[in-house]
């Protein structure tokens, strides 16, 4: 009987080989994967370095604009921190107008203050012109006040300027403060 059981134990050792080796082959067919050729590698390579080249020039573009952007604004400060002695000027040749005795000091004042008011203008400096009767814009005025409008027609609308707004070149640097009437 030990020949039939060794038969036996013969026959199932090697239907497991068999089984094994299929199993290994499928593996071994599975794990076979094709290697990409010459041509599809230049492709790719080209792909990545047109997409960095396209990256490095939108770098350069956003850079340029920035620093054109940086110069344009440069003195913004400076220039900010002179308008309060551009509405001194307008106070003073207000008064000096009403002021019959002063007409040769207030040639003198209109003159520095149009010579000042022309050097703001050629750094880039425009006034916003604000008048009574425009309509209110909040993303161009400045609120400090609503009144009691003296008509139905100037409800919503700018009553008084009490200070004068300036841009440098398209940014607004300061708002004009008005009084709107509701």
């Amino acid at each position: 009987m030990s020949t039939k059981e060794d038969i036996k134990e013969e026959e199932i050792k090697n239907t497991e080989e068999a089984q094994q080796v299929e199993e290994n082959q499928e593996v071994a067919s599975e794990t076979v994967v094709e290697e990409p050729t010459s041509e599809e590698l230049l492709q790719a390579e080209k792909d990545k370095f047109l997409r960095l080249f396209a990256e490095f020039e939108n770098y350069k573009k956003r850079t340029t604009k920035e620093r054109i952007e940086l110069f344009k604004t440069a003195g913004q400060e400076v220039l900010t921190s002179l308008l309060p002695v551009v509405d001194d000027f307008e106070r003073a040749l207000s008064h000096l107008e009403e002021d019959e005795k002063a007409e040769e000091l207030s040639k003198g004042v209109t003159l520095v203050y149009q010579k000042f008011y022309t050097t703001l203008e050629q750094k880039g400096i425009s006034k916003i012109e604000t008048n009574p009767g425009d309509v209110f814009d909040a993303e161009l005025h400045e609120a400090i006040t609503q009144i009691p409008a003296p008509s139905e027609d100037l409800k919503g609308k700018v009553i008084d300027c009490v200070e004068k707004g300036y841009k440098l070149g398209d940014k607004i640097i300061r708002y004009p403060k008005v009084v709107i009437g509701q």
